[in-house]
This record gives structure tokens, sequence and C-alpha cells, in this order.
């Protein structure tokens, strides 16, 4: 909306020329998005805790975690509302990028509001059921991915980290393909939002990441340089990536342990979703699996656990997800988080020297 306002005033006031630039308008909407937070965080948290919107606390986790029954939960709605407003105010509106991201983001936000509502406000211990949150899901990606095939912005050629050379092209079955990115990435993050801080950290750090990846896939020159596949437009999608940072610094300043909010179904689904839409159009696909490397992980635990009980009726690990396993080894909360912090932050390097290592 400035972008709009503003930039085309640079002919009168030079000054104004700034907006055309994506780094600019990147570090304001991540100035922006963390002036909203800390400025509506007190407030969500207050009005959380006046409707008695608390977290329940299932009597199967770890016992360290019963004392953080009743905190706060549903505080993705800061997260959310602190990434569409900055992204809004200063990202190219007539790109069709940002809104299909926007959309997805939105989307998955309301489905795990539905969610989270249900759970804490309606005492539906079930909330939506995993049948119609996964279709709803996967309705949400079918139109982002449809939107985005049929417009004939995106390559449907997939890029393979470390192999240049290595490049299939999907055709028709990049629609189906790019539905089990957003879907997957959001459950992933979803899994791993299970102690104080743990998701949303490594969130941060691949948006970081993802926002170098967005810049350079949108520079012509850069993507050249690099080679790897040039997406126009793309550099966008750093004022968004921008805004998710500033949205999780935010958060984390109330989230970080011992937690006054959680972000609940409404923020990590929507986030997952956000990280896997920016995946698939800047053409990371395989580089989310490394930069969202505890996502992934987190995921895997809770498939092998299950996998594992069912045909062979044994536990692999103490307790699925696996940071409850760590717990359950005598791991104190805090060590967890800040260790798959570290983990993440490797990855993130790992998947910049990408960019080179082809």
């Amino acid at each position: 909306m400035l972008y709009h306002l503003l930039y085309p005033l640079h002919t009168d006031f030079s000054a104004l020329y700034v907006f055309r630039y994506i780094t600019f308008r990147t570090i304001y909407a991540t100035i922006t998005a963390l002036m909203i937070s800390f400025m509506l965080g007190p407030w969500l948290i207050a009005t959380l805790q006046r409707m008695q919107v608390g977290q329940t606390i299932r009597k199967v986790g770890p016992e360290s975690h019963f004392v953080k029954e009743g905190t706060p939960t549903m505080g993705g709605a800061l997260i959310l509302i602190a990434i569409i407003l900055p992204t809004l105010l200063w990202a190219d509106l007539t790109n069709l990028y940002i809104w299909v991201c926007l959309l997805v983001t939105s989307g998955y936000g309301a489905i795990g509001f539905v969610d989270d509502y249900l759970k804490v406000v309606r005492k539906n211990s079930d909330g939506i059921s995993a049948r119609q949150k996964m279709f709803w899901q996967l309705v949400i990606a079918a139109v982002a991915a449809l939107l985005l095939y049929f417009s004939g912005l995106v390559e449907t050629h997939l890029s393979v980290p470390f192999f240049k050379n290595i490049s299939p092209d999907l055709g028709i079955f990049y629609i189906p393909f790019a539905m089990l990115v957003m879907v997957g990435a959001s459950n992933a993050v979803n899994l791993t939002d299970g102690l104080d801080g743990l998701a949303i950290g490594p969130m941060i750090i691949a948006s970081s990441t993802f926002l170098l990846l967005a810049y350079v896939a949108g520079n012509v020159n850069l993507a050249g340089y690099l080679q790897i596949t040039s997406v126009p437009g793309a550099g966008e999608l750093s004022i968004l990536c921008g805004a998710m940072v500033g949205a999780g610094l935010g958060f984390l300043w109330f989230n970080t342990y011992p937690a006054q909010v959680f972000m609940g179904d409404v923020g990590s689904l929507s986030l997952g979703g956000a990280l896997g839409t920016i995946a698939v159009i800047t053409k990371n696909e395989f580089a989310l699996v490394i930069v969202g490397g505890i996502f992934v992980i987190e995921a895997l635990s809770v498939i092998v656990q299950v996998i594992s009980f069912r045909y062979w009726g044994r536990r692999v690990f103490r307790m699925a997800p696996i940071h409850h396993h760590f717990e359950l080894k005598g791991w104190p909360e805090p060590k967890i988080i800040v260790r798959f912090w570290i983990i993440s932050i490797i990855l993130a390097l790992i998947a910049l020297s990408t960019l080179k290592l082809r």
C-alpha cells in the first residue's frame, strides 16, 4: 500500500525513490512486524487471560508440562496480524506471489483458529477432526497450486541442491507436488510446537534463510551468477519473509521460556504453510527439507513411532514428537530448545551453501 502510494511520487520527491528497492521495504516490513508484535502482544495476552483461553495439557505428556496448564494460547493470531499488515503496507500488491502466500497463510490460520477455538473455548478436546483438517488444508493448497500453475509464472522444473544438471520437469504433476510441500510443511511446524519457543526459533531462522533465497531467485543477475532458477517477481517475497522474521521475533519475546503465551494451531499451521508456499514459488522445495530440518525430524519421529507401534508393538522413542523423548530422558526444557535452535542455524548455513555448491 505504501509502495503504491509513495513510490509514484518519487518524480517530485526524490527521497521516495527508495521505495523502489526491495531491500529497503524488507527492512521496514521487518521493523513494522516487530513493533506490531510488541504493541499488541501485552493486550492480546491480557485479553486471552480474561477470556480464559488457556492451554489444556494432555495427561499422557511429561509431568513438567502440567504447570503450563491455563497458559493463554491462540497467540498465533498476533503472528498473523504482524505478518499480514506489514506485507500489505510494504509489498507490491500487483505481485501474484504475495497474494498466493497470503491466501495460504491466512487460510491455514483460519483452520488453526477454528481448531483452537473448539478446543479451548468450546472445550471440545478433539477440535477439528484430523480428516477435516487435512481436507481443508488440501483444498487451500490446491487453490494456491492451481493459481501458480495456470498463471504461467512458475517453472515446473524441480531444482535439486548440489546438482545443477538435474532438473526434472513435473508438468501437471507440479500441482500435487506443490500441495504436498505446503501441507507437509504446515503439519511439520505444527508437530514441532510443543515447547516454549521451540517452533518459533527455527521458524525465524528458516524465514531469514528464505528471505535471502527469495531475493536471489528474484534477481536475474544473482540467479544467473549462482546458476539457480530465476523466478522473476519472487524477490517481493523477501518482504513477506521479513515480516515473518519480525513477527517471529516479537512473538518470541512473549513465548520464550517460561512462555506467557502459546501460538496454538492458528500460528503453527499458518507459519508452516507460508514457508512451504515460499519454497514452492522460489524453487527451493528440496532446500526446505534442509532449512526446516528440525521440522522434518519432528514429523518423521511421529511417523516412525506410529508405524513401529502399529506393526511391531514397540516404541522407538519414549514419546513422540522427538522433543518429548529428550524431555523424558531428563534434558531440561531450555537445553532442548536452544540445542534445536543451534541445529537449525547449522542447517540454514548448509542450505545457503547450496547456492554456490552446484
